[in-house]
């Protein structure tokens, strides 16, 4: 009987497979790591051949985790991470080159021709954000300038692209057509998203042929199937990794909203069906399922999971990470101590290349503990800073917060964003959420439930830290913080 569901999280760091029953329990879970290749200075690849072994590997290890077989899966669905491409010959299926991840800068000069384009202030109203040098659309620009392999399939007509997702359906199964969700399309920064196709003047300027792009659907559609052990399992979703976060978090209505503290940390928060044109923040189309589209906003810190790392090995300050919270619990505060940690600049309100990291108010009776309190309050100082911006500029107030990723773990950071932002931030633990949502979306493909609404709830258990803070002292310490940050802007210019 086919009563169980694959959710696949191909992302740039490894392969997740999760097996989920009809009550959305976790019956089976199969990780496999990916190497980076690093192929020069600021360029980063994948293999194509080595993802898409991950996967099949990852899928073997859930099922068997599981003790069930790939007889027993009814629909399957696919999470990719975002901008990195993959191109492939349409007749053989072999890959063209290897996938340029959305860590490469090979780009940057074309980010800079790019500025010199008439049309360059419509990008952020059609695409949803900036192309910067970590975009497909930029990576696809410099294949057609570069690579004389890709531009001999382009002018064959036989050139096939796509993100990870496409290419792990092309390679491990067959494609039904060359398609991709909404959200897939439009991290390929190529996608018109408001009108509903890809913008033909950008691809023009790219010198991108239209016909290798796939042809754009819904989130849960017919795309395919893999061959798993020799069973054909139908390819019933798939979606971009962030917004699927978003998804198995249980975001799905207007003010929803989930951070995910990584490298950096990414604040996402639900639109309902609204799509308002920003500056500052990326506009995503997230899913569209059954017809109802479901927008989201997208915005990051510069660094997070970076930071702590320097704390460990550049200044020693800690010996592990998990040292981190235990060291800033043992003081009350960070007595006047302000951490901005502008190490690349500063990103969303403020959007500061040159900003620089710094430490403000440091006296002679400042300790290490205070020095890694003052770091944990830049990041709720920081969430707190986004969610205003957004608040301010769409209307929308986040009143409760889900957290997932490393820093997460540590129930002080989490209690110290709670104070700083004034909400209930929810840290659940269950952290799987992105493979979570391209299973149930399957399941929404498969019949397995009528609708979003029926879908079963995040498993596992919940903290919610609720904050503590009086309110006169929420906003001077954030007072505090936007003096530093008017003393750090422009540190970085010569």
């Amino acid at each position: 009987m086919r009563d169980l569901l694959i959710g696949i999280d191909q992302g740039t760091s490894g392969s997740r497979a999760l097996v989920v029953d009809r009550d959305g329990a976790v019956r089976g879970y199969g990780y496999r790591p990916l190497e980076r290749i690093y192929a020069g200075s600021g360029r980063v690849e994948q293999d194509p051949r080595a993802v898409a072994a991950g996967v099949r590997e990852a899928v073997a290890e859930a099922l068997a985790r599981a003790g069930r077989r790939a007889a027993d899966v009814a629909a399957c669905g696919i999470a990719s991470q975002r901008d990195t491409d993959f191109v492939w010959d349409a007749r053989t299926g072999a890959p063209i080159a290897n996938a340029i991840t959305w860590q490469d800068l090979r780009t940057e000069p074309l980010e800079q021709r790019l500025l010199q384009w008439p049309r360059a202030g419509e990008c952020r109203r059609r695409l949803g954000y900036w192309p910067g040098p970590y975009s497909a659309a930029l990576h696809l620009q410099w294949r057609m300038e570069h690579d004389p392999a890709v531009v001999g399939a382009a002018r064959a007509g036989t050139l096939r692209t796509g993100l990870s997702a496409l290419w792990v359906l092309n390679a491990l199964g067959a494609a039904d057509g060359h398609l991709a969700d909404v959200s897939l399309a439009q991290s390929t920064c190529l996608y018109d998203f408001r009108a509903g196709e890809y913008w033909a003047d950008w691809l023009d300027y790219l010198g991108i042929p239209r016909a290798a792009l796939p042809a754009v659907t819904e989130t849960v559609a017919d795309f395919g199937w893999l061959d798993l052990d020799g069973v054909r399992v139908p390819v019933r979703a798939m979606i971009a990794d962030q917004q699927a976060a978003l998804f198995g978090y249980d975001c799905r209505s207007a003010g929803d909203a989930e951070c995910t503290h990584g490298t950096a940390s990414f604040v996402d928060v639900c639109l309902g069906d609204a799509s308002p044109v920003l500056e500052t923040i990326k506009v995503y189309l997230a899913w569209l399922v059954q017809g109802r589209p479901t927008y989201c906003l997208e915005a990051d810190t510069t660094v997070t999971g970076a930071a702590v790392r320097w704390l460990r090995e550049g200044l020693g300050l800690i010996e592990r990470d998990e040292e981190l919270g235990e060291l800033a619990a043992s003081v009350a505060d960070a007595d006047g101590l302000v951490f901005v940690p502008a190490f690349t600049g500063l990103n969303v309100p403020y959007q500061v290349r040159s900003a620089r990291g710094s430490l403000l108010g440091l006296t002679l009776g400042h300790t290490r503990a205070h020095v890694a309190r003052a770091f944990l309050d830049s990041i709720g100082f920081q969430l707190r800073a986004i969610l205003d911006e957004i608040n301010v500029r769409t209307g929308v107030r986040v009143q409760r917060l889900k957290v997932g990723g490393g820093l997460s773990a540590s129930d002080t950071a989490v209690a110290v964003q709670a104070d700083w932002l004034g909400i209930p931030v929810v840290r659940s633990s269950f952290r799987e959420t992105t493979a979570r949502a391209a299973a149930l979306l399957a399941g929404l493909g498969a019949g397995f439930w009528p609708g979003q609404e029926a879908l079963p709830p995040l498993p596992g258990e919940t903290a919610v830290f609720e904050p503590h803070l009086p309110d006169e002292r929420r906003e001077a310490g954030y007072a505090a913080w936007r003096r530093a940050i008017d003393a750090v802007t422009g540190w970085g210019r010569p």
